[in-house]
């Protein structure tokens, strides 16, 4: 999940502090779940996925 988050935010130009203020969350969480230290809350994840435009299952889509 963690390099989703970072693809997404990297994609929509956004910071991990612009991503952590539009989904009202700490940037250090931000950071930790990019490094896959983390695991979120649901809340947490759809409000990041909420911030990055993207449905929430998106964010556990995994290349093929």
């Amino acid at each position: 999940m963690g390099r989703k988050v970072e693809e997404l935010r990297l994609s929509s130009k956004l910071s991990q502090t612009d991503l952590a203020d539009e989904a009202e969350t700490r940037r250090a969480l931000i950071s930790e779940i990019e490094r896959g230290e983390a695991n979120p809350t649901r809340d947490t994840i759809v409000s990041i996925a909420m911030a990055l435009g993207v449905n929430p299952a998106e964010l556990f889509d995994q290349p093929r």
